[in-house]
């Protein structure tokens, strides 16, 4: 008896969704039913049985001849101890792992789980690149002498004050200086 499939989908900010991961899951043949898709917003970074939902499916959902579907590798994660240990304890409850963008999707198999070795350590390079890069450039705009950070809520007051004593309407003053009305509304009628 063939176990039940189900797929799992994450993305990173609230401006993504999971629609492509799972029209390319699909597009590949597996019929994955709606019940047994998972979707989450959560980054690649926080580990795997931190998140709400994949940690829900592990302890809840998954049980032993299924198979759990990812698109790619970094869906599970970015840190590559944490994604071997997933891939060991899906394994070691019987739970295939299939991931679509690897050359050997059976990452249960052992030509799997050195692909799995080689491709996390790749994703957990990129991440630390991606930090680095970061930090090269706060550390650049900084000796620029450019301000980094949130404002202080003073200087918004003022701003926001500003307009109003300009006779803006709310929604003009957050156009004008480029923060959301909610800013803006909470700051209207400050004190300075």
């Amino acid at each position: 008896m063939l176990g039940r499939i189900f797929a799992y989908c994450r993305v990173s900010t609230t401006e993504q969704n999971t629609q492509n991961q799972i029209l390319a899951i699909r597009s590949t043949g597996y019929e994955v039913l709606d019940s047994r898709v998972i979707s989450e917003t959560v980054s690649g970074s926080t580990r795997a049985l931190e998140r709400q939902q994949f940690k829900n499916l592990v302890e809840h959902k998954l049980e032993k001849g299924d198979s759990l579907i990812v698109l790619k590798l970094d869906r599970l994660g970015r840190d590559n101890i944490d994604v071997q240990q997933t891939i060991e304890l899906l394994s070691t409850k019987g739970i295939k792992i299939i991931c679509l963008d690897l050359p050997v999707s059976d990452l249960s198999s052992s030509e799997g789980k050195l692909m799995l070795q080689m491709f996390s350590a790749f994703a957990e390079f990129e991440r630390n690149r991606i930090r680095e890069r970061t930090q090269e450039g706060l550390a650049r705009a900084k000796s620029e002498g450019k301000k980094l950070g949130r404002p202080k809520a003073i200087e918004t007051t003022r701003a926001v004050q500003s307009c109003k004593l300009g006779d803006m309407s709310q929604s003009s003053a957050a156009k004008h200086l480029n923060i959301g009305i909610a800013t803006v509304k909470r700051h209207w009628n400050k004190t300075i």
